[in-house]
């Protein structure tokens, strides 16, 4: 893992990192309290399609654990966005899935498939940061982690789960089985964390449908529904507020550090 900036602001540290798996560098960032000292729990959050690990309302959320809760947490630029592509191609994957949600055909097709594919892409990718970052004093191994993830982080995100004994708990959400999701749906089954699931009423592009599909195909004991009225970007605030409820109750506050 290579540190390519750092800047502290408002007790919160934030450190720029690359980290190569698989011949390919990946480009991450790092939450910290400011002078942490110590282990401490680890969140990791996993951005949603056509956005990045610094897309500005996960960053002032990631930040805002590590102030609240002496949080780290980690995010990653996912295969095919943020540092890992260009502008144009950014651009043009947003404007497919504007037009299938245009044609109603909500999440599917082309779209689809891709995410899926970069979804298994990010697996490893994760593995290999949460090893690296479990390495670092500021945080340190055997603390409990958990995963956040909506939209194309939930595809990432839960066969990631499902494999990775570390992870304690995870939020999913706006997220369904579709045609073709059989190996979601297979590891949707092998989870046995305690999960939070949320499901926006009149998402235009996952379908109530899917999505319950999805939620019922999770084998976790402790497993709770949230579901809204609201379109795909409209989670309400009140939920992110239930997260850390929920991430707190799981992994605790890290009472020891600063």
């Amino acid at each position: 893992m290579k540190f390519t900036a750092q800047q502290s602001d408002d007790g919160v540290t934030e450190r720029l990192f690359d980290l190569t798996v698989a011949g390919a560098v990946v480009p991450g960032v790092l939450w910290t309290p400011e002078a942490a000292v110590g282990p401490r729990p680890l969140l990791l959050i996993g951005h949603g399609g056509s956005q990045h690990k610094l897309f500005a309302p996960l960053a002032a959320y990631a930040k805002n654990y590590a102030k609240t809760f002496h949080y780290a947490v980690a995010l990653i630029d996912g295969p095919g966005h943020g540092a890992r592509t260009t502008q144009e191609q950014s651009a043009g994957f947003g404007e497919k899935i504007r037009q299938q949600m245009s044609r109603g055909e909500g999440l599917g097709g082309e779209v689809l498939e891709r995410m899926m594919q970069w979804a298994g892409q990010a697996k490893p990718e994760w593995q290999a940061v949460l090893d690296a970052v479990q390495l670092l004093d500021i945080v340190g191994s055997g603390g409990p982690v958990g995963y956040l993830g909506l939209s194309m982080g939930a595809l990432s995100g839960i066969s990631l789960v499902a494999d990775e004994p570390r992870i304690k708990a995870a939020v999913f959400g706006l997220a369904g089985l579709h045609e073709g999701s059989q190996v979601l749906a297979e590891a949707a089954r092998k989870l046995a964390v305690p999960i939070e699931f949320l499901l926006q009423w009149d998402d235009e592009m996952v379908s109530r449908q899917a999505a319950m599909a999805l939620f019922d195909a999770i084998g976790s004991a402790e497993k709770t529904l949230h579901a809204n009225r609201g379109g795909h970007g409209g989670v309400p605030p009140f939920e992110r507020a239930g997260w850390m409820q929920f991430f707190s109750r799981h992994l605790g506050p890290a009472i020891i550090s600063p």
